[in-house]
């Protein structure tokens, strides 16, 4: 489509608000993190909030090309904020609400944001976060590495003004205004409120090229520095809007919620870009799965006749520990199709969710695809492909996966190996955004002609397709994939630690947790305060979703000859395996013994 222009705001909005007449339809049902606490906004008032911060946005001297960061919890201007973007050529970097100012400062720094919008707070549970605090510390970070972002506007968001929500409020907010402390600058401080009061909402939108922009979002590297995906207009757009109309079998009738958080790219593509496309109606949802009770998600799903549901396996698990109760407490009889999404789904997870949640009667769509693919690549459609409990199944239209052994050889029939694919697709990422040179290295010079997905896959039989983890130095917890260099810098950064070296280790609910092995220098001894202390520190580099669930101090780690530490052994040693394979490359086999009766006792 090269030559072509095009807005995918326009495509989104005022095509569905002025030529497809949906302007009274419901874009989203937002539901708060309290219960009663919810809105609901129009294609029409989403157009018109959109243009007014379009406008504002230009007002702040943002133009087509600069980058903007967005730091913000689940909340319709969210939504607002990253079309808003869109609508002008600007390029949306948006860093999920969870991380750390150590981290956000690393993703505005490496994007070099002009501008960052972000809230004063929210709850998460009953858990305040301080959002602003974090977000001035992470600018305050910037500044000391010589970077300043020219304006921060802020949402009130728990302290907000009458009348200052994005969408239709009924009944009021029962929002509280805590008792918290929001830092201001005014230097570099503007209210978004204030700023929205006198803005127009008539914006045209910047007409862009195919290929141009759309938004950064990073997402972990396996050398510990995060890499900036970048994502363009046109292919994303219709990747997305294809995907989503095909996966979820959608209908104009339909009710969608997927779970997510935009922060990831399943909110992107899955909450606003691709049902947006289509004309949907979605709930964004800003709580959590168990609060203030277990039955939160199907009081849900029938408050809103929620018809297509999109999930992570981790939520499933974690519900699955309540038993059929707090599920059977609600109809759930709108429902037609339900999605899981961010890691491979067990069996027995799906055979819950499939039974006891779907009632044997809705179709599962396990979806397989990445942040740099932009949408599904391997799934089921609904009703139309047989399911098999944990496969991904086949691959979506214009998706050519090939299974290939370490010599880079395709494997025919039934095999496994490392999942590549053979030719690109519309959505897939263009770059990493100002490191094309580690776009190459990670993606194609392992086995050049083919995009190596990171990911290990078993082909049975029948063709199906099925997921076996990541093949590199990555984990998978929670759906979040996190790098172990990432965690193992954070870890060594402490005055007290020589060396760490980051493994998983299987979890019932989060699929994989952090383990992690730290050697302490000289005349340092290990206790509680110092575990407590590491685990501080590793939330405040990276953020909570990174906390360890154990750490072990190592006096030595298992190392070739060459000094290269042996990670299988480690993963070994976490899991009580004792069956270790060939450890005669080992320079010191005695530690493996010692690393043994050393280990946690809470992961025994």
């Amino acid at each position: 489509m090269e030559g072509a222009t095009t807005n995918i705001c326009y495509n989104v909005l005022d095509r569905n608000v002025h030529e497809r007449k949906l302007g009274e339809k419901i874009a989203f049902y937002w539901e708060g993190n309290e219960p009663g606490d919810d809105l609901t906004i129009t294609y029409k008032e989403l157009l018109h909030q959109v243009c007014k911060f379009a406008n504002v946005l230009k007002s702040q001297g943002v133009k087509k090309g600069d980058r903007v960061s967005i730091y913000m919890p689940m909340v319709i201007e969210l939504v607002v904020a990253m079309l808003a973007c869109a609508r002008i050529g600007a390029v949306h970097s948006i860093v999920f609400a969870g991380y750390s100012a150590e981290s956000l400062c690393e993703r505005i720094l490496d994007s070099q944001c002009t501008l960052l919008i972000t809230a004063d707070g929210f709850y998460r549970g009953d858990k305040l976060i301080n959002l602003k605090l974090i977000a001035d510390d992470a600018l305050q970070k910037c500044r000391d590495k010589s970077f300043s972002v020219l304006r921060c506007i802020m949402l009130k968001h728990l302290c907000k003004d009458e009348g200052a929500s994005a969408g239709s409020q009924s009944p009021p907010a029962k929002r509280s205004c805590p008792d918290m402390q929001v830092p201001w600058n005014p230097e570099v401080d503007v209210c978004w409120h204030t700023l929205m009061d006198g803005a127009s909402e008539d914006c045209e939108p910047e007409w862009c090229e195919s290929e141009d922009p759309l938004f950064i979002l990073y997402t972990s590297g396996s050398t510990g520095k995060p890499k900036g995906v970048m994502h363009t207009v046109s292919g994303y757009m219709l990747y997305t809007a294809l995907t989503f109309k095909l996966v979820f079998d959608y209908q104009p009738g339909d009710v969608y919620w997927c779970t997510a958080d935009i922060g990831w790219i399943t909110g992107h593509s899955y909450i606003t870009y691709g049902p947006l496309a289509n004309g949907a109606t979605c709930v964004l949802f800003e709580g959590l799965p168990t609060y203030p009770d277990v039955s939160r998600m199907w009081e849900i799903v029938d408050k809103y006749h929620v018809t297509k549901f999109y999930t992570a396996p981790t939520a499933i698990r974690l519900l699955m520990k309540y038993g059929t109760e707090p599920v059977h407490k609600y109809k759930r009889d709108s429902l037609k199709v339900l999605g899981t999404v961010g890691e491979p789904i067990n069996p027995e997870a799906w055979q819950w969710y499939y039974n006891v949640v779907g009632d044997k009667r809705c179709p599962v769509v396990d979806t397989f695809w990445q942040t740099e693919t932009g949408g599904h690549v391997l799934t089921p459609l609904p009703a139309a492909t047989p399911m098999k409990p944990g496969s991904a199944t086949f691959p979506f239209f214009g998706v050519i996966p090939a299974i290939l052994n370490e010599s880079g050889e395709e494997l025919e029939g039934p095999s496994e190996g490392y999942l590549v694919f053979k030719q690109p697709w519309p959505g897939m990422m263009r770059t990493v955004y100002g490191n094309h040179d580690r776009f190459e290295t990670t993606y194609f010079k392992k086995f050049p002609g083919f995009y190596v997905t990171g990911d290990g896959c078993r082909r049975d039989k029948d063709g199906y397709y099925w997921i076996t983890g990541r093949i590199d130095d990555m984990l998978n917890v929670s759906g979040h994939l996190l790098s172990t260099a990432e965690v193992e810098s954070a870890l060594v950064e402490h005055e007290a630690v020589a060396e760490a070296a980051v493994v998983g280790r299987p979890h019932p609910v989060k699929g994989e947790s952090l383990y992690c092995f730290v050697t302490l220098n000289d005349g340092v001894s290990y206790n509680k305060a110092l575990e407590a202390q590491l685990k501080q520190q590793v939330r405040e580099k990276i953020g909570a979703i990174a906390t360890p669930d154990y750490i072990q101090n190592a006096p030595g780690l298992p190392k070739t000859r060459s000094g290269k530490i042996m990670r299988r052994v480690l993963r070994k040693i976490a899991s009580n395996e004792r069956d270790l394979g060939d450890i005669s490359t080992l320079a010191d086999s005695s530690v493996v013994e010692q690393l043994f009766e050393n280990r946690c006792c809470a992961a025994v």
